[in-house]
C-alpha cells in the first residue's frame, strides 16, 4: 500500500502475471543478511515484487543461494505454493545501488544493528524515496523515534521487527514511534498480514516486548555458564525440559547472533539504566573473538558449515 498526499491508504492494483494475481506494490529491502534475506524470501513467496539492495557481491550471491535452498525445501514440504524456486526468485531484483529503491512503494531496512549506520541510511532513504512511501526498520531494539528524526517524514517511519527465521516465524512487532501516524500503522499491519504474519503493535521502548523479556533470559544463561554452574549443553537441556522451551537459551543466542544479542543488551542497559540488563562479560568476550554463533560456525556451540 502507498499513501496519497493526504496520507489516505491507496490499495495496490492487482496485476495478472503468468496466470497468477500479483500485487503492483513493490517492496524494497535494504541489506541481504539473515533478516533481509528472510524478509525478501517471504515477500517473494507471497507474489510481491522485490528489490533487494546489498552492497557486497559475495553477500548477494550467498543470499540468493540460501533463498533458493529454502524455497526448494518449502515447495517440497508444501509450505510454498510454486512450480519451482525459479518462479519465486524471478520476483526478486538484486542491486548494489541504493538509488534503485526510488520506485519502491514500501521500504524495509535490515542492515546491521548499529544506530549510526541506520540513522545515516534513513536520511538517504528519505532523500531517495517518493513522498508518501513508508520507511520501516527491522531493528530489534533501536528507537524508531530517533530513526524518524533523521527524516523529514517522521509520521511515515515505523518499526517492523521480524523474527528469525523470517519465513517460518509468525509474529511481527509493529513499533509506533512518537510521531508515527495511524495510517502508517494500518499500512504496515496490512503488509505484515499480506506476508502471512501476525502483526502486534507495540510502543517505542528499548527492546520493545520480545527482546526486553528474552535478552535477560539469554544473558542470565550466559552468566550461569560463566559461573560454571553447568556446561552449555546442560543449561540448555534443563531449560528445554524444565520450562518446555523448544530451544535452549544458549542455542537461541547462537541462532540470533551473539553480536546482535550484545547490541540489544547494550541498548537495554543504556536506555533503561537497570543493571539487570548489563551484558555478561563472557558474551562480550565471545563477540570480541568473532564467535558469533551459527553464522560463524562457533558460539556457545560448534556448528558444521
Amino acid at each position: 500500500m502507498i499513501f496519497d498526499k493526504h496520507f489516505h491508504l491507496t490499495p495496490p492494483t492487482p496485476l495478472a502475471k503468468g496466470g497468477e494475481t500479483e500485487c503492483a506494490m513493490t517492496i524494497a529491502v535494504i541489506g541481504a543478511g539473515t533478516m533481509g534475506r528472510g524478509i525478501a524470501e517471504t515477500a517473494a513467496t507471497q507474489s510481491l515484487p522485490m528489490v533487494v539492495v546489498e552492497l557486497s557481491a559475495t553477500q548477494r550471491e550467498s543470499a540468493a543461494a540460501q533463498m533458493r535452498t529454502s524455497i526448494e525445501k518449502g515447495i517440497r514440504r508444501g509450505r510454498i505454493t510454486a512450480v519451482s524456486a525459479d518462479d519465486v526468485l524471478a520476483r526478486v531484483t538484486w542491486s548494489d545501488n541504493i538509488a534503485d529503491i526510488a520506485n519502491a512503494d514500501f521500504v524495509i531496512e535490515a542492515v546491521p544493528e548499529t544506530e549510526s549506520l541506520k540513522l545515516a541510511l534513513f536520511a538517504d532513504l528519505d532523500r531517495l524515496c517518493r513522498p508518501g512511501v513508508v520507511l520501516a526498520s527491522n531493528t530489534s531494539s533501536i528507537s524508531i523515534t530517533r530513526l524518524a528524526a533523521a527524516t523529514k517524514r517522521p509520521e511515515l517511519v515505523v518499526g517492523m521487527h521480524f523474527f528469525n527465521p523470517v519465513p517460518v516465524m509468525a509474529p511481527v512487532e509493529i513499533v509506533r514511534g512518537d510521531n508515527t501516524s495511524d495510517d502508517t500503522i494500518a499500512a504496515t499491519k496490512a503488509l505484515a498480514e499480506q506476508l502471512g504474519k501476525q502483526a502486534f503493535v507495540v510502543r517505542d521502548r528499548p527492546g520493545f516486548v520480545v527482546n526486553r523479556v528474552l535478552m535477560p533470559l539469554i544473558n542470565e544463561a550466559v552468566f550461569a555458564l560463566q559461573d560454571e554452574i553447568a556446561d552449555a549443553a546442560t543449561i540448555d537441556s534443563l531449560m528445554k525440559l524444565g520450562c518446555n522451551h523448544p530451544m535452549g537459551p544458549l542455542a537461541l543466542a547462537d541462532l540470533v547472533g551473539l553480536d546482535v544479542c550484545l547490541s540489544i543488551l547494550n541498548v537495554l542497559h543504556a536506555g533503561l539504566h537497570d543493571e539487570k540488563f548489563r551484558p555478561c562479560p563472557l558474551l562480550a568476550e565471545k563477540v570480541a573473538a568473532g564467535e558469533l554463533g551459527r553464522k560463524t560456525g562457533r558460539g556457545f556451540f560448534v556448528y558444521s558449515q
